[in-house]
């Protein structure tokens, strides 16, 4: 993934990681932020159209923004290392189309990926926006996961 805006290229992907779903965690993210019965108890879950546990679509969220963090910080040490200073951490106008497309089982592993779909310049000098579309998808190749988001973006400094 590039680091600043003009490096950005329209169609360009990279894998942010993956995260494994344990049921302990789950259970423990929905206690706290999604008390759900088919995120909290197996037997509940088992009357619910899920059938089984599933993770609250707000984890898979949250350990997408997980990898998404690790992999721009990562790029910022890379930077650093190389003694080049690396881009201000832009904000994030907003998400859209957030889709939660299968259920997420205790075990499953999810692999995150972004894909810038658009850029464009804006009226700071300093910054572009970045659109992504970005997916989760799970060791059987199931998308269960997807939004677009746009980020601002620092500029290579001129």
């Amino acid at each position: 993934m590039s680091v600043f805006f003009e490096d950005f290229q329209i169609g360009e992907t990279t894998v942010l990681g993956a995260y494994k779903f344990e049921r302990a965690a789950m259970i423990a993210f929905a206690r706290l932020y999604d008390p759900q019965p088919f995120h909290l108890d197996e037997e509940a879950a088992k009357e619910s159209i899920y059938g089984d546990l599933v993770a609250s679509g707000w984890h898979t969220v949250s350990a997408f923004m997980r990898c998404f963090i690790d992999t721009i910080e990562g790029q910022r040490r890379e930077l650093a290392a190389r003694g080049e200073a690396p881009p201000p951490v832009g904000v994030s106008p907003g998400v859209t189309d957030l889709r939660w497309r299968a259920p997420v089982r205790p075990g499953d592993t999810v692999t995150y990926s972004t894909t810038v779909v658009a850029k464009r310049a804006i009226h700071r000098p300093a910054w572009g926006l970045v659109t992504r579309h970005s997916v989760g998808v799970n060791q059987h190749g199931a998308e269960v996961v997807s939004c677009t988001s746009v980020v601002m973006t620092g500029r290579r400094p001129r």
